[in-house]
């Protein structure tokens, strides 16, 4: 119920922003590289800023107050940039989060993606508060206050911790050596865990596009000029804060404290940190059987592992006496069941009639013997002219959004698991007279290669080719959610448009499909 919620909220959300920005340019598409872009910059920013700083009970204020003001032109600058991209990787990191709990992207061998970002988080809000206490204004008193109130109530340490701030005397020069050593040391076991989150995640996207990286730069820029990062008061430990401005996106359990029992805090956090490690497997789910390899037709060309976004498949060493290098082995636990890997296999076309239809890999699910069976069958049962033929995803447009349009309709698990061959069978033997191809909307590939993939296949750009003798005016590729089953019968009737004119030769040549732009100039003249 939550997630359906969620997911259709991000689908709106998502398909507005297309129209704002397009899809090269959708934030939404791109949070985990956009967080590691703000990881850099808090990164650089933060060596600036170390370089001036003072460690001290009295100078670190001074120091940071210098560079908030006196150079403000640089240091200050820097300092709103480190406090701004601090608050910019959080906010993308609860909403990558959130994002893909909505898609259900963490269950099966996605759980050790999902897991290994629980401590990630963490480590992010760790860092974040350490640093506020660095600049030693009242804000910094407080946190450093109620944090050592909070862990003291565990009472494993020797003396309470909270001790060290009761007076001026108790704090000496130690704690900023210790606390800036924390803050430089929490950001690199960050990213530590960042290298091992991404382990199992083929080319993983880690720099965003270069526009919506100088876009999100310049933000940054105004934001510190228009809104400078300024400290509260000094610290003053004979005195207790009043007035504090919180940072929300790292301090947000603090007025809990003040609200409920520490050892409430604690429960919630650790009931949070449970549910989140253990989600992925809430409820059980049914998982399709991982990819099979059959040796006897597998040639050891490696394409099916080059496609997997799951880094499932290995090539090693041949174990018959077939004569080839390598085969293709794959392992269960990381196999997400897309058949991407199928619709690289070269012998996976439904061409061969001299033996049986057995690729080198392929789904036991969804064997490539039986896709060839529902491609016959369904175009048999085509009645309305011209005959189009609609290869669809499961996670992109609804077929039933089809209904009554007169299309043959074929679902993969993903677009890519549709070996280019069937295209050209389909239409080299007049099984149909046009082939849609769709599959989720661009940018939110449930397998993330799916869409990418399957272009280059048919554009000759990524093997296995889409043969130059099948005719691309019979070919309609749309791009689709799974809220949007209008468009995709809207591009049914275009298309079918289209096919009728190829049917019907212009006086002066051969047959030829207007371009989309023709058609809307024809439509808006009929209009005229």
């Amino acid at each position: 119920m939550i997630r359906g919620i969620l997911a259709n909220g991000f689908l709106w959300l998502e398909a507005r922003l297309d129209t704002l920005f397009g899809a090269r340019w959708n934030p939404l598409y791109q949070l985990g590289a956009l967080g590691f872009f703000y990881y850099w910059i808090v990164a650089v920013s933060g060596i600036y800023l170390y370089i001036f700083f003072d460690t001290g009970t009295t100078v670190a204020y001074e120091s940071v107050e210098y560079l908030t003001h006196e150079q403000w032109y640089l240091g200050g600058v820097q300092r709103s940039f480190h406090r701004y991209a601090s608050d910019g990787l959080v906010l993308m990191m609860a909403v990558h989060v959130v994002r893909e709990y909505a898609y259900g992207r963490l269950k099966g061998p996605r759980w050790f993606t999902w897991v290994t970002g629980v401590p990630i988080a963490g480590l992010v809000i760790a860092s974040g508060i350490t640093g506020y206490w660095l600049v030693w204004d009242q804000l910094a008193q407080y946190i450093a206050i109620v944090t050592a109130e909070w862990f003291d109530w565990l009472g494993i340490f020797g003396d309470p911790i909270v001790r060290n701030f009761l007076t001026p005397e108790s704090l000496d020069d130690r704690f900023f050596t210790l606390l800036i050593f924390i803050h430089i040391a929490v950001p690199l076991l960050a990213l530590l865990a960042l290298w091992i989150h991404l382990q199992r995640i083929t080319r993983p996207a880690i720099n965003p596009n270069r526009g919506l990286a100088v876009g999100t730069f310049v933000m940054l820029v105004a934001l510190s000029l228009i809104k400078p990062a300024v400290s509260h008061a000094p610290a003053d430990l004979v005195a207790v804060p009043t007035h504090l401005q919180l940072d929300w996106y790292y301090l947000a359990a603090y007025p809990l404290m003040e609200i409920l029992s520490y050892g409430a805090v604690w429960a919630i956090v650790l009931t949070v940190t449970l549910v989140l490690l253990v989600l992925p497997w809430l409820p059980p789910r049914w998982k399709p059987r991982p990819a099979v390899v059959h040796l006897e037709s597998c040639n050891g060309c490696g394409r099916c592992a080059d496609d997997c976004p799951y880094e499932a498949i290995l090539m090693r060493p041949r174990s018959d006496e077939l004569p080839f290098e390598q085969e293709a082995r794959v392992n269960p636990s990381l196999c997400i069941s897309c058949g991407i890997c199928a619709g690289a296999c070269p012998p996976a076309t439904p061409f061969r009639r001299k033996s049986d239809l057995v690729p080198g890999i392929e789904l036991p699910d969804l064997t490539v013997a039986t896709l060839r069976d529902q491609l016959e069958a369904a175009c048999a049962g085509i009645e309305l002219k011209p005959r189009i033929l609609v290869f669809g995803c499961d996670h992109g447009a609804p077929r039933q959004a089809l209904e009554g349009s007169g299309a043959a309709v074929i679902n993969q698990p993903c677009i890519a698991a549709l070996p280019p061959s069937f295209i050209d069978y389909a239409l080299s033997r007049n099984l149909a007279d046009g082939v849609l191809i769709t599959g989720c909307r661009e940018g939110t590939c449930e397998f993330r290669f799916g869409n990418e993939w399957t272009t280059q296949r048919i554009e000759g750009q990524r093997d296995p080719y889409l043969r130059k003798r099948v005719p691309r005016e019979r070919i309609r590729t749309l791009w689709a959610s799974a809220r949007e089953g209008a468009r995709l019968c809207e591009e049914i009737r275009a298309f079918r448009d289209d096919l009728q004119a190829l049917e019907r030769p212009e006086p002066g040549g051969g047959g030829r499909v207007p371009d989309s732009e023709e058609r809307k100039a024809a439509k808006a003249e009929s209009h005229v």
